[in-house]
């Protein structure tokens, strides 16, 4: 049995939603559907040990400390624990932070005390994945992840496809650290006040999807899986508009893709509620090309980031302290 474990869970794109209604053939259907990529950074690292009193600490270790809580009386563990958050996804930016530091304790208690995992379990216990299932599918493989929406149950979307991101495309990350986008009971409102959104676009998107996204991966098609991507993120961006200040949250990243689409970048989008910024390259250096044609200076609070697709889940390693000696 393990004395410390280190979970290493990515980030993740949410490149869009399929049917935000679910009103198929009027029969309820599945809400929301949704289609994905996490990435090679950044990432949420954390340890945790036994320990002879029970702490937390580093970024996001309030949350950390009650899902602990929480995880612990589910499991009837009784066990004391030291918990450091090394690393941390940026909070509230869109690029699902609160579903992986989540599912990264979880593996993390269930590792050290020789349980089997349950990230779709653990995550309906501490209420993630509402809408998306990318970021619970995100902990186990990589590639883009596309979900089937909810039905009626409380169970997590189910991932009904998982294509390979090509290795040498690229992803520009547009990451705004002085916004966040909407989240908790904003968020739910927004979903509340929200006009339905047409059948005939939710229609549209999952053509693009099928018809693009799915057949550009399988043959390295970049220019179609970024004209698909665009055109979905447009339609889900108008309709979030006026929740979110624009098709953007943050101008500034918006002002920022828009100079890199015109530099020949591709797939322009928001993930999620934002503030982050996404847009493709077809290869590392092509990629730096187009951050090299931004205009300078870059606003303060504002980061680009070339990173990779990620094919690969979480990681986990182990260790077995021996403290008796040998």
């Amino acid at each position: 049995m393990s004395n410390c474990v280190t979970i290493r869970v990515p980030a993740r794109l949410h490149l869009g939603f399929l049917d935000l209604n679910g009103r198929f053939g009027g029969d309820g259907g599945r809400r929301f559907g949704s289609v994905g990529l996490p990435l090679s950074e950044p990432e949420t690292v954390v340890t945790l040990s036994r320990s002879a009193e029970t702490s937390v600490q580093g970024q996001e270790s309030e949350r950390a400390g009650r899902h602990l809580s929480a995880l612990c009386r589910h499991l009837g563990i009784r066990a004391n624990h030291h918990l450091t958050i090394e690393e941390a996804i940026p909070p509230h930016a869109g690029l699902g932070s609160g579903t992986q530091i989540a599912l990264a304790v979880s593996a993390a208690l269930r590792t050290l005390h020789g349980l089997p995992l349950d990230p779709s379990g653990d995550a309906t216990l501490l209420e993630r994945g509402a809408r998306s299932g990318i970021g619970i599918a995100s902990f186990a493989t990589g590639g883009v992840i596309i979900d089937a929406g909810k039905d009626d149950s409380n169970a997590p979307p189910p991932v009904i496809a998982r294509l390979p991101f090509p290795d040498d495309w690229r992803v520009i990350l547009i990451l705004d650290h002085t916004g966040h986008g909407l989240h908790g009971e904003n968020e739910v409102a927004a979903f509340r006040t929200l006009p339905p959104f047409p059948a005939s676009e939710a229609g549209e998107i999952c053509r693009r999807v099928l018809m693009g996204v799915m057949p550009a991966l399988v043959e390295g098609d970049l220019p179609v899986f970024g004209a698909s991507v665009s055109a979905v993120q447009l339609m889900i961006g108008t309709h979030f508009a006026p929740a979110q200040g624009g098709v953007f949250t943050s101008q500034r990243v918006e002002a920022l893709a828009r100079e890199l689409a015109d530099a020949g970048a591709v797939g322009i989008g928001q993930s999620s509620w934002g503030p982050t910024g996404f847009a493709f390259a077809s290869c590392e250096a092509a990629a730096a090309e187009m951050v090299g044609a931004v205009r300078k200076p870059i606003a303060e609070g504002i980061e680009i980031r070339i990173v990779r697709g990620r094919n690969a889940g979480a990681t986990i390693n182990s260790v077995e302290l021996n403290l008796v000696g040998s």
